[in-house]
């Protein structure tokens, strides 16, 4: 069995989407304390406490972010199936800053490699954006799909699609009326993947992407695999 981790580090000051709470990382306790040590000369963390919000780094997206016409369907009522799925990878390495993947381009990539989107599946777009921009100026500006694109995922059945980038679709152009098509479709999708080119060539693999159990929660932070068996 291979397991390839697709999630970002979690780590102070790492690049979150623009307005989110910043990341912060802080000792709570250490063992010289629980030690009942006095002065210690050095300190060794036990407990870190954590300041984040629930879409940072490698995350996905609940129903109830979609649109306040869904807010019952918070992160903790989602079917675990959602997580838990089959899953693809197609190959949008070729794509530049803030360009659109389009339905007639994702059709090309399935014929080239051979496959086939199955209902339920996990539909994973590599675009090499993380290993090219992350930390830098043009982090923001990935590539992403378009409206029609969205529209046409949700048509075929999937439980989720995944990117590499801040955002499933290009700020100020699809990406808040591709977050609108997910509430509406009943489908989701996961931001800030990695290793997606990993996965490129291998055919069908076991994804899971299990949030944590926030109630009410709009999103939650995930550690995201690929399983080859």
């Amino acid at each position: 069995m291979q397991i390839i981790d697709l999630s970002q580090e979690i780590f102070p000051g790492m690049p979150v989407y623009k307005g989110l709470p910043q990341v912060k990382v802080q000792v709570h306790n250490t063992h010289e304390e629980w030690e009942g040590i006095e002065n210690p000369t050095t300190q060794t963390p036990s407990v870190y406490k954590l300041e984040l919000g629930e879409h940072t780094g490698s995350h996905v997206d609940a129903i109830n972010h979609m649109g306040k016409e869904y807010r019952e369907q918070s992160i903790d009522k989602m079917p675990l199936s959602m997580f838990y799925t089959s899953g693809i990878c197609l190959d949008f390495s070729y794509k530049g800053l803030r360009e659109l993947i389009d339905t007639k381009e994702i059709q090309a990539q399935l014929q080239a490699s051979g496959q086939q989107i199955q209902k339920g599946d996990t539909v994973l777009l590599c675009t090499r954006h993380y290993e090219r921009y992350f930390g830098t100026d043009n982090w923001a500006n990935g590539p992403g799909i378009t409206a029609a694109a969205a529209i046409w995922l949700g048509e075929q059945g999937i439980a989720a699609f995944g990117v590499e980038t801040m955002s499933p679709g290009v700020s100020g152009i699809s990406n808040k009326e591709v977050h609108k098509i997910c509430g509406r479709m009943n489908f989701t999708h996961y931001e800030n993947l990695i290793n997606l080119d990993q996965l490129l060539g291998q055919g069908r693999f076991r994804f899971i992407g299990l949030p944590l159990k926030i109630r009410g929660g709009t999103g939650s932070p995930v550690r995201a695999v690929a399983v080859f068996e």
